[in-house]
């Protein structure tokens, strides 16, 4: 009976349909095992050929699943954990091309569902306890003067502001997710159940080669290795995206905003505090900083000179930092500070700013995951949401559908998508432009269209009711996280 149940999930991977003689204390029967997962109890006289296991039983039956994860961001860690705990026989493997694990990164919001799966998860206190105290922003103009100021955006609400009621740094969001993974692993090994999650850094993908029922991948150190399941964790840029789909394919799914961006820390000032500050310049810029860490963070937006921007991109980073110090010296308030820091910083990061839109989130057994297929942009605030949506999904139908894979992608597509698309990578204005203004008048008519809205947005406010609080987190007992 065993030996027949091997080669019944075995097929189950390659899709064949097999016929066996199962021999059972009663009589032989001859059966054909079919994807269908419908089992046969052969120690009883009679049988009935109905019966199926429930939803939440499936994965117990289900042949271990040998998964590469490629990047050990937010969306990689935190699919890891969610899959190994729903089955600590799975092989899972993350690899990061970065040679450990990438800490830097600017502030990031958790909204609506985000806090939700993070509960279910069991690390929503462990995170609370990063979160940084920012307690709202505030528009100047070019003296340093305060124009109007927006309070925070209750988790679950949708008010007009920048500040989410649980903001963290991106790194101490990875760390977390990342030693809980961990730790999850290590308690399973001496627990005796199992524990084969791996963190593989200075290492990316350069080949994916897919057959029946796998993927042969060849790996940066020439290495090669076959796996069940290939998850393109790899962000907004995901070169797994591009050899798996193609580079036509992966180059149109991205849609821009028109907006570049850089992203960069200085040491923080005295006069700071915990209001995040907002400046927008003639010539179609925007400033913020951000000092509710031990640094101050800053941003710089602009919608002109894009060519030149783009070009930079591919050079190294010292221009890069020289092309974004052009376009914003003398733009007012302190942006001799800000661009002098800029200068001596090591944590500079800049790109064009846009949507990853995708038909498809998987081809074969390459699926992708968070920013590679559906990022939504930081002026949604909803990207780290997207990525634990997308985690949360893509674990539970796996779990769910056992060895068949083929059906857990397209109803992980099925369920996250409407989310993705309505929720996530919904942007706060039908046009970046209004909030870049080209003209002096331009820039004195958005200040005053700001603190009209600050004035009148408090007035109109209602909460939202608990039925009205957008897409609602499915149940998945198969993940086991209660246990």
């Amino acid at each position: 009976m065993e030996r027949a149940m091997r080669n019944y999930f075995s097929s189950l991977r390659s899709g064949r349909i097999n016929t066996y003689i199962i021999i059972s204390k009663a009589r032989p029967v001859q059966h054909t095992l079919q994807p269908s997962r419908q089992f046969f109890i052969t120690s009883l006289p009679k049988h009935n050929t109905n019966y199926s296991y429930p939803r939440n039983l499936r994965s117990s039956f289900a042949m271990p699943l040998n998964v590469l994860i490629v990047g050990a961001g937010v969306a990689g860690p935190a699919f890891a954990m969610l899959l190994q705990k729903s089955d600590p026989s799975h092989r899972i493997t993350v690899v990061e091309r970065s040679p450990s694990l990438r800490t830097a990164g600017q502030q990031i919001d958790l909204k609506i569902q985000g806090p939700e799966i993070l509960k279910r998860m069991g690390l929503f206190e462990a995170i609370k306890s990063h979160c940084v105290n920012e307690t709202g922003v505030e528009i100047l103009d070019s003296n340093g003067k305060q124009v109007t100021t927006f309070g925070v955006n209750p988790s679950g609400e949708k008010r007009i502001t920048l500040t989410a009621e649980y903001e963290i740094m991106r790194g101490d969001a990875v760390k977390v997710l990342y030693e809980a993974s961990l730790k999850q692993n290590e308690k399973l090994k001496e627990l005796g159940k199992g524990g084969d999650l791996s963190y593989e850094f200075g290492k990316s993908i350069t080949e994916l080669m897919q057959s029946d029922g796998g993927v042969d991948v060849t790996f940066s150190d020439g290495h090669k290795k076959r796996y069940d399941l290939v998850v393109a964790a790899d962000g907004q840029s995901s070169r797994t995206r591009r050899l798996a789909f193609g580079q036509e394919v992966s180059d149109a799914a991205f849609k821009s905003l028109g907006v570049h961006g850089a992203y960069y820390s200085i040491p923080r000032s005295e006069d700071e505090g915990e209001l995040a500050r907002a400046y927008s310049a003639p010539g179609r810029k925007l400033i913020m900083t951000r000092s509710s860490s031990p640094v101050t963070q800053v941003l710089l937006f602009t919608m002109s000179n894009g060519e030149k921007l783009r070009k930079s991109y591919k050079e190294p980073i010292e221009n890069q930092k020289q092309a974004f110090e052009e376009i914003f010296r003398g733009s007012g308030w302190q942006t001799d500070r800000l661009l002098e820091g800029l200068k001596t910083c090591a944590d500079f990061y800049a790109h064009e700013i846009g949507q990853i839109k995708m038909k498809q989130w998987s081809k074969g057994r390459v699926v992708l995951l968070g920013d590679a297929g559906y990022c939504p942009s930081p002026f949604t605030g909803m990207g780290t949401t997207g990525c634990l949506i997308g985690a949360y999904i893509l674990a539970g139908e796996l779990a769910r559908h056992g060895n068949d894979v083929a059906s857990a992608l397209k109803t992980y597509e099925e369920i996250a998508r409407p989310p993705i698309e309505e929720e996530c990578q919904k942007l706060p204005f039908e046009t970046m432009g209004a909030l870049y203004p080209k003209s002096n008048l331009g820039v004195w008519l958005l200040r005053k269209a700001m603190w009209a809205v600050s004035k009148i947005e408090p007035l109109t406010y209602r909460p939202r009711g608990d039925n009205n609080k957008g897409w609602k987190v499915p149940e998945y007992p198969e993940l086991n996280l209660g246990s």
